[in-house]
């Protein structure tokens, strides 16, 4: 990679000297990951755009998630040491390339396992905020309203550890959901106010008429059960979230 703004977090970590090499590609050109799958046992492709007001969804999002995906999936299948696959999904674009990917798996014998998070929060140690993080910030750092919607929370050191427990468990397959809690920006808001009494929460509802939404809940007896993961608890996920950002120089308290 050339943009070192990017990539001196990775660089900093304990051991990357010896064990982390770097490799610069393109998600939309074919066999731009060849090189990169050389000798690799297993592939975690994690990758995919997100935003929240792209002007263009298709070539901005759909098109890096289905295409991308695709042609990470080809280089595996031209790689002979790989042996496994794991692929992290969500949204619309997610939902069109996992379909892509689990037909290209079965036709070409790749053993894949697909890891699907909710609304990713936690600690980041990156220079950037996620987008995800980005929101849990807009509730807290003056902005008056907040979205009406329920979501699904999921700490990103439990994202991370299902990764690796997939890949270190044989027995790992299929589909796994991460998923902590399912909550609402209001119930969110209640547990920051407890928190963080002095924070200038958002305290209305951006929708005037605000309409009582379903709360749609998702199981992770598969995760717990499967792979042994211990979700970290919502509230600990938001405390260590706003810690995160204070740390980081996007919040002041």
């Amino acid at each position: 990679s050339g943009d070192e703004k990017k990539t001196a977090h990775l660089l900093g970590l304990e051991g990357a000297a010896e064990r982390l090499q770097l490799f610069k590609a393109d998600l939309l050109a074919e066999g731009s990951f060849d090189s990169a799958m050389e000798g690799c046992v297993a592939v975690f492709h994690t990758a995919s755009p997100v935003s929240f007001s792209a002007a263009d969804p298709q070539a901005e999002i759909i098109d890096p998630a289905v295409k991308g995906t695709l042609n990470v999936l080809k280089s595996c299948a031209n790689s002979p040491s790989v042996k496994r696959v794991f692929k992290v999904w969500y949204q619309l674009s997610k939902t069109l390339a996992e379909l892509a990917a689990w037909n290209f798996a079965k036709e070409n014998g790749i053993d894949m396992v697909t890891i699907h998070p909710g609304f990713v929060i936690g600690p980041f140690f990156q220079p950037t905020m996620c987008s995800s993080v980005s929101m849990i910030l807009n509730l807290v750092n003056g902005n008056k309203t907040y979205p009406n919607f329920h979501y699904w929370v999921v700490d990103v050191r439990d994202v991370a550890e299902a990764h690796i427990k997939a890949f270190e468990n044989p027995l790992a397959c299929g589909r796994y959901c991460l998923v902590e809690s399912s909550v609402s920006f209001c119930h969110v808001l209640g547990i920051l106010q407890e928190f963080y009494p002095t924070l200038p929460l958002a305290d209305k509802c951006e929708e005037i008429n605000t309409v009582k939404l379903p709360e749609f809940r998702a199981s992770k007896e598969k995760a717990e059960e499967g792979l042994g993961i211990k979700f970290v608890p919502l509230e600990e996920s938001l405390k260590d979230t706003i810690e995160c950002l204070k740390d980081k120089g996007f919040l002041h308290f």
